[in-house]
């Protein structure tokens, strides 16, 4: 179905995919569910990051329903004793006046993380004043570090790095969905070689290695931006529903990037551990979790990533 295809080109930690949907006919609703398929047990013991995609995917649904022209009610987590039940998309009837979420359509197909260098160039207040008003929309605070902060997000960004490098189970859950060139598992999930981008050279944007720190034949090198902008997505609480919220937050934000020209990628290595995720948030700021951290940017595209086929993560009742 077109419309869960469109929900499963959202963004998961390491392209893990870790969702699965159900569409009853007789009663016009999606059912989004956690699929462990896609944990990562030692990177994310308590499924925030799983929580946080599922979101991501979840907006996406909602943006594909409005541009089908239909209205729907969301509710995240309907049922306590099922938790694994992360969602509800209901299609009441024809979309009204009010179609905000069919206006991101557009990008929901072109929106690549991209792990290459971006340009020193500001991003515009007007660019950034619409990501802000987008999370707000999904009840998330975001906000551009900048100054001390910033250096601090930086500096704990690369101690996870280091940490992730040298973590047998951070590598064991990196090993398992990534993709070497000569690798004979389907191409269906995970971040290919040909995605894994070039190598620092130079500059302080902090990337991933997916290669984890293994020499990849042919890799090039390149010169990072020394000035990353960084957004972080804060919430009040840390709960299960502030992941998913985050998570649709996460997503409308690429969306509306996208739209803006901008190309992004994700900052996660401080938020996989404990003792590092703390630290991130910004003294003067009045919420206290965040969430996740985006590197925006303006310069090229991101590489398309595979997605799992249709039939495989989609169920269809009578």
């Amino acid at each position: 179905m077109a419309l869960v295809r469109d929900a499963t080109a959202a963004p998961s930690m390491h392209n893990a995919q870790p969702w699965r949907f159900q569409y009853s006919r007789r009663n016009r609703v999606f059912h989004l569910r956690a699929d462990l398929r896609g944990a990562l047990p030692h990177t994310d013991p308590v499924l925030r990051a799983l929580h946080i995609g599922c979101g991501a995917a979840l907006m996406n649904l909602r943006v594909a329903v409005a541009h089908e022209g239909w209205q729907a009610t969301t509710r995240v987590l309907p049922d306590p004793s099922d938790p694994m039940l992360l969602a509800t998309v209901t299609l009441t009837g024809p979309l009204g006046d009010k179609d905000d979420p069919a206006a991101l359509y557009p990008a929901v197909h072109t929106r690549h993380t991209s792990r290459y260098p971006f340009a020193e160039a500001e991003i515009p207040m007007s660019v950034r004043t619409a990501l802000v008003d987008a999370a707000d929309q999904e009840h998330v605070s975001l906000s551009f570090a900048s100054g001390w902060h910033l250096q601090s997000v930086l500096d704990l960004a690369r101690e996870g790095e280091a940490r992730n490098l040298t973590d047998a189970g951070a590598a064991a859950d990196l090993d398992r969905f990534t993709r070497r060139a000569d690798d004979t598992r389907p191409a269906t999930e995970g971040v290919p070689e040909y995605a894994f981008g070039p190598l620092r050279r130079i500059g302080k944007a902090p990337m991933r290695d997916f290669a984890g720190g293994k020499t990849v034949p042919g890799r090039p090198t390149a010169d990072f931006e020394t000035s990353p902008h960084l957004a972080l997505l804060t919430t009040s609480r840390d709960r299960p529903v502030d992941w998913l919220r985050t998570g649709q937050a996460v997503e409308r934000v690429l969306l509306r990037a996208t739209l803006a020209g901008l190309s992004a990628s994700f900052v996660t290595q401080a938020l996989e551990w404990h003792d590092l995720r703390w630290p991130l948030r910004d003294p003067m700021s009045g919420n206290a979790y965040v969430q996740m951290v985006l590197r925006l940017g303006y310069g090229p595209p991101g590489t398309r990533t595979p997605r799992r086929p249709v039939q495989d993560v989609l169920d269809i009742e009578p």
